[in-house]
């Protein structure tokens, strides 16, 4: 397993990216807008780890800007914690042995979420490409909040 990202959802990108980048020091090493799905996903990285994360050789902050405005209570201007997993079946597998719900199953073999025991989502993604579709995963349904 690698550790990925920490996500934060912001509400105004050009504001946050002032507070993270010239007034922290964060440096700007990825940018992906989504058109279909309306928001922009900016990731940030320390500038010793710069190089390296643009590589996805070490952790970033991702900031989630949706392009609607959207009020964040309880929390979810936190979004998730990311880590790469080999095999995204055989670790949800695992994780629902051990009594885990899988609340958002890995239906096209590349993401699933979980959720800790003090309800921190957690993003788990396939390393390299996406995994096959198969059962049980592909026709599973979402269970709760991811």
């Amino acid at each position: 397993m690698e550790y990925l990202h920490t996500m934060v959802r912001v509400t105004d990108l050009d504001e946050s990216l002032k507070f993270y980048c010239d007034k922290l020091g964060l440096v700007e090493v990825a940018r992906n807008d989504y058109e279909k799905g309306r928001f922009t996903l900016v990731f940030l990285a320390a500038p010793g780890d710069a190089d390296a994360a643009r590589e996805n050789k070490r952790p970033c902050v991702e900031l989630t800007y949706n392009w609607d405005p959207e009020s964040y209570s309880g929390g979810r201007n936190f979004g998730h914690l990311a880590y790469q997993v080999d095999d995204i079946y055989a670790t949800c597998q695992h994780l629902m042995d051990n009594g885990v719900t899988i609340n958002r199953p890995p239906r096209d073999g590349y993401m699933a979420f979980i959720r800790s025991p003090d309800d921190i989502s957690i993003e788990l993604l396939q390393k390299g490409e996406p995994l096959a579709p198969q059962e049980p995963w592909a026709s599973m349904e979402n269970t709760g909040e991811w």
